[in-house]
């Protein structure tokens, strides 16, 4: 038996923690550069105020729609993050963390064997995790991790289950009712694309995928579709090293400037930083890379910069691709292939983003690149270094060349609304008085 754990508007709830006078308003929480909506409470989602939601629209009513916005924490969540799967952990020997705000957790086999144990050990993982960490969670229990997936969100939406649903422990006709009721669409992994094609073999709803012939699915889909539609009967197909969860496939590092970027020393400033945060991510996820693309884009909506680029908006989105010379995820060697892009890029032209994407990722312990084609930089692991230091004192005390560059960039993220990061920073821990 597997248990999915998923804190309840996770950033939103994290945010509340530490500002009580949150917790009883509409809050949403801003993306990059305070462009839109990227988190919701669940009052504000009841309000009509979903993800993608322009921040722009929105603020002329928020006063009078009581709605509070907040820049987005990233130091926060990721702390708070931390405190949940240490929590977490002590419920299970067999932890796997699927992303910041939920994971999964298997049951231990004495309490799987005792009758009642099961509900009383999810219930007391939602309790500890509000009384030590303070935020609200659900708790979806099954056979497998797509019915885990499916209890948890029947949890949250009925409010019979309080928050935690164990399927076997729910009436069979219930479970069927719910299989019929909800589109393909509701069932982890499958997206819009898949749900147009599933119905185009009518399939259309949960019901209709758990009871497809397997090798109908595989045929005309994928063999990560048949393994859903087996695990929605209760057949244990998919794992912590399968698709759903799997290594990353791409690595993006990318952003919209606070400040629009005019030269082209300052856009050499943007990839050295971007291609040195994006190999601190390679080494945290244990992986190399060996194909690196490097863009930029003017905005559409800026007669300047177009004006600028000579009217040519072929111009607007410049790009190169620079294949490495063996997978790597050392900081020099990426920095210079995202460096290849700065020879189409012009001073006056007034660029809004830029950033680099890495492709052909690969396990690193996998991978044996022969002494002769190795850069000596590379044996002093650099990339490690770095991931390790920029850990404990965050991402701007440390930078090779134009990234270690001071002061820093005038054209980082605007966050306007940020709150404390009450857990990161000296200055900024919250004061209790009695």
């Amino acid at each position: 038996m597997l248990a999915h754990v998923d804190v309840n508007s996770a950033y939103a709830s994290f945010e509340r923690v530490f500002r009580p006078d949150l917790a009883t308003v509409p809050l949403v929480v801003l993306s990059n550069n305070d462009g839109m909506v990227v988190a919701a409470s669940k009052d504000a989602k009841a309000m009509g105020l979903d993800l993608g939601e322009p921040w722009f629209k929105i603020r002329p009513h928020a006063e009078r729609l009581g709605v509070r916005a907040v820049s987005s924490n990233y130091e926060l969540y990721g702390s708070m993050s931390s405190r949940v799967m240490g929590v977490l952990a002590r419920f299970t020997s067999d932890l796997d963390i699927y992303s910041i705000d939920e994971a999964f957790l298997t049951v231990p086999p004495h309490i799987e064997r005792e009758p009642g144990a099961t509900q009383a050990w999810a219930r007391q993982i939602k309790d500890e995790l509000l009384r030590l960490v303070g935020v609200p969670v659900c708790v979806g229990v099954a056979g497998t991790r797509t019915q885990a997936k499916m209890a948890n969100k029947w949890s949250k939406r009925a409010p019979a289950f309080d928050g935690v649903c164990v399927w076997d422990d729910t009436p069979q006709e219930w479970r069927d009712q719910l299989y019929a009721k909800l589109p393909t669409s509701e069932v982890w992994g499958i997206a819009s694309r898949l749900e147009k094609r599933l119905a185009g073999i009518g399939i259309r709803t949960v019901a209709d995928l758990a009871a497809a012939d397997p090798t109908v699915v595989r045929k005309n889909t994928s063999v990560v579709t048949m393994r859903t539609a087996l695990e929605l009967r209760g057949v244990p197909c998919i794992g912590p090293d399968d698709p759903h969860v799997g290594d990353k496939k791409q690595l993006i590092v990318s952003r919209s400037f606070g400040t629009k970027i005019t030269t082209v020393a300052e856009m050499r400033q943007v990839f050295s930083i971007y291609a040195q945060r994006a190999a601190t991510r390679l080494v945290r996820h244990g992986q190399v890379a060996k194909l690196l693309t490097a863009f930029a884009s003017i905005s559409p909506f800026d007669e300047t910069a177009l004006a600028a680029a000579g009217g040519d908006r072929r111009g607007m989105f410049p790009q190169s691709v620079a294949r490495l010379p063996t997978p790597t995820a050392d900081p020099v060697q990426l920095t210079k292939a995202a460096h290849a892009l700065l020879p189409q890029l012009a001073d006056g032209v007034r660029y809004a983003k830029a950033g680099i994407m890495l492709t052909d990722l690969r396990k690193a312990d996998e991978h044996q690149t022969l002494d002769m084609f190795r850069h000596a930089h590379e044996e002093s692991h650099i990339a490690d270094l770095m991931s390790r230091i920029q850990k404990k004192t965050g991402h701007d005390t440390l930078g090779l060349g134009y990234a270690g560059l001071r002061p820093g960039p005038a054209w980082q993220m605007k966050r306007e609304m940020l709150t404390k990061r009450a857990t990161t920073h000296w200055d900024e821990l919250v004061i209790v008085r009695a």
